[in-house]
């Protein structure tokens, strides 16, 4: 909701910036306006979300995930694998089926939203491609965090 919401309000800025005429029949500093507002609530309710989440996942003491962006990255092979043979039961085969859904629809030419529709066209992609990333992260910092009290032996 965070990176839709920026997505939305750099939209609304662009629009305000560079439009002169009127776009749909709406004026463009409405338009422009209307995307930043619409674009700063969906920052701050993402940014609220992601708390209220991070609160009750340490409530119920749920893992929370570890490493960086790159560390995740190298995690994810390792992940798939794990997974697929059925070492690490914390990820299921369902979501990694989404995944590959996901990137089907990401590279597929066929949309439920077509490109030609401004603005739009290019959401539905954008929205797939932030869970999917989100979704991949998020599994790969909890397999670190799996990984890691392995080591320790905190974990079977």
């Amino acid at each position: 909701m965070v990176f839709f919401g920026g997505l939305l309000a750099l939209i609304g800025l662009v629009t305000l910036v560079f439009r002169d005429g009127d776009v749909a029949g709406v004026p463009a500093v409405g338009l422009g306006v209307a995307l930043l507002v619409i674009g700063a609530v969906a920052v701050g309710l993402g940014v609220w979300r992601k708390k209220v989440v991070r609160r009750r996942r340490r409530e119920r003491g749920e893992p929370e995930p570890v490493g960086d962006v790159f560390e995740r990255a190298k995690a994810l092979p390792r992940l798939i694998r794990a997974a697929r043979r059925g070492e690490y039961p914390g990820l299921p085969t369902s979501r990694m089926a989404l995944w590959g859904f996901a990137l089907l629809y990401l590279v597929s030419p066929i949309d439920v939203l077509p490109e030609l529709l401004p603005i739009i066209g290019v959401a539905d992609d954008a929205g797939v491609a932030a869970w999917l990333f989100t979704s991949v992260s998020t599994a790969a910092g909890l397999y670190l965090r799996h990984e890691r009290d392995q080591q320790k032996g905190l974990r079977p």
